[in-house]
């Protein structure tokens, strides 16, 4: 063997070498604003959101450009996360576990998988208490898991 390897979390993309603004790009820092704030009304996340800047606008990195993230731009435009975007797809794998363990009660990995998927919830809900990014009383259940991920990703507030 050459050298280590690792079992999982290889694939990734590499951020941009330096982070300094392009000469190359085209939009002012206005015009990726907007775009930022469509694909947001569309339904996409923020990690979606840098994905689609960087295939299709040609926009390697938001901040250099902008001075702020992706999150703080849509929370200036009025457009708030209910809850951070990691913790809200991993409430949305764990609601689409149960809904497949009350189909398929006896599948023990299944259930296995449900018991460290809620433990790696509740360790970042904990963090996210810690830093100020979810209320103190903030808990975990399923139920409200549910009303979470059927409410979707994003909270449209009125300036």
């Amino acid at each position: 063997m050459a050298g280590k390897r690792r079992k999982k979390g290889r694939s990734h993309s590499t951020r941009p070498a330096s982070l300094t603004v392009p000469k190359w790009l085209q939009f002012e820092p206005e015009e990726i604003e907007e775009i930022i704030v469509d694909l947001a009304k569309k339904g996409y996340g923020p990690s979606m959101i840098g994905i689609i800047l960087r295939d299709q606008f040609g926009i390697p990195l938001v901040k250099p450009i902008l001075g702020k993230t992706i999150t703080e731009v849509l929370e200036e435009h009025g457009i708030k996360m209910v809850v951070p975007e990691d913790l809200f797809r991993l409430l949305q794998k764990a609601v689409n576990l149960r809904r497949h363990l009350q189909e398929h009660p006896k599948d023990t990995h299944a259930k296995k998988g449900l018991m460290d998927l809620e433990s790696k919830i509740r360790r970042l809900v904990k963090y996210y208490k810690r830093v100020g990014k979810l209320p103190p009383d903030w808990e975990y259940d399923p139920e409200k898991a549910k009303l979470i991920v059927a409410g979707g990703l994003y909270r449209f507030e009125e300036k």
